[in-house]
């Protein structure tokens, strides 16, 4: 309902999209619309990525993260950068569970620490 008290309706799918979007910022995370396709410079993926331009330009290179250029600028996808930090997330968690089951599996859980 606007200010003025017009209803609008909205599609299913725009009302499950506004939910999700409330959902995730009730949990404190941020959320960013980014249109489909849109192209990024290397600064502006190493800033999504949170890392340094040289080091997103080694994964371009490695051909970890599809590119093209223009010119002698290269540009990145917006999903392409996504999907690369979902992925990288995602082993992340991996390997953090990995190391806990190892430590539980020696015991590391076991221990009391002592009072001082």
């Amino acid at each position: 309902m606007s200010p003025t008290g017009e209803v609008t309706e909205l599609p299913e799918s725009a009302f499950r999209l506004f939910a999700r979007i409330v959902e995730v910022l009730a949990r404190g995370d941020a959320v960013a619309l980014v249109p489909v396709g849109k192209e990024l410079t290397t600064q502006q993926a190493a800033g999504v990525l949170n890392v340094s331009r040289q080091y997103l330009v080694r994964l371009l290179d490695e051909g970890r993260i599809a590119h093209r250029k223009t010119g002698t600028h290269r540009r990145v996808r917006m999903e392409d950068v996504l999907a690369y930090k979902n992925q990288r997330d995602r082993d992340r968690m991996a390997s953090l569970d990995e190391l806990a089951q190892l430590s539980r599996d020696f015991g590391g859980y076991d221990e009391i620490p002592p009072d001082d």
